[in-house]
């Protein structure tokens, strides 16, 4: 893991004003399919034949070969994909972690190789938006994008990647606060208003988090974890 310090930042949706983020550690890479295996063999209701429809669509690991092996396609070293938000959640649960918020995963994005917030930089978002473009990144090998100014890998370039309030922002009202706990995670709804409506590629990433429910398992999403500065991971 990697320390990130913490700010303020406007994000593309939400709020017009700017939301604090505070000191946070989060995975250098996006969690492999050799690390959700060993999870799976450790807890078993996560294997694919034991895992409960309610907490998994039938996609749900669906390319493996069995229970606790990857098929033929799928590196061990890249991104695990076909996981729910039940299950990615857990997994980092488990590590004595926590999947992160759309703000501070959005907040990291930001960057590129050598500053924190590269947003105004039409180069970046074209690098961004051509690998939107690109099929199957998903089964390239996790640290194949560049590092960013954080030293994390992989945020742009191979898979999207599940937040613990992936759709807490594409609600009906007129603010992020007025959304209502868990609703928020199982359907989606109008956006509320961008603040920076040239950030097409964001656009991108909130609309794919407002298409998908918790129990979706998506071909090209995957998933990392975070964890507060002041805790301890088990």
């Amino acid at each position: 893991m990697v320390k990130v310090t913490g700010g303020k930042f406007i994000p593309l949706y939400g709020t017009k004003e700017a939301v604090k983020v505070n000191d946070f550690q989060m995975d250098v890479y996006p969690v492999t399919n050799r690390e959700f295996a060993e999870f799976v063999q450790k807890n078993p209701r996560w294997k694919r034949s034991q895992v409960k429809a309610l907490f998994a669509d039938e996609s749900y690991l669906q390319n493996w070969k069995d229970d606790v092996i990857p098929g033929d396609e799928q590196l061990l070293n890249s991104p695990v994909t076909n996981v729910s938000w039940y299950a990615a959640k857990n997994y980092c649960e488990c590590q004595g972690k926590r999947l992160p918020t759309v703000d501070e995963w959005e907040y990291v994005a930001m960057a590129d190789e050598t500053k924190a917030d590269a947003r105004v930089d039409k180069s970046y978002n074209k690098y961004i938006l051509s690998w939107y473009e690109t099929p199957q990144t998903f089964r390239n090998e996790i640290g194949s994008t560049f590092k960013n100014y954080w030293g994390v890998y992989d945020l742009h370039g191979l898979v999207w990647e599940w937040t613990i309030d992936f759709n807490s922002v594409m609600i009906s009202g007129e603010s992020r606060n007025d959304s209502t706990g868990d609703n928020s995670l199982f359907c989606g709804a109008s956006a509320v208003g961008a603040s920076d409506l040239m950030n097409y590629a964001a656009f991108m990433r909130y609309a794919f988090r407002g298409s998908v429910e918790a129990r979706y398992s998506v071909k090209n999403l995957g998933f990392r974890c975070v964890k507060d500065e002041n805790s301890e991971a088990l």
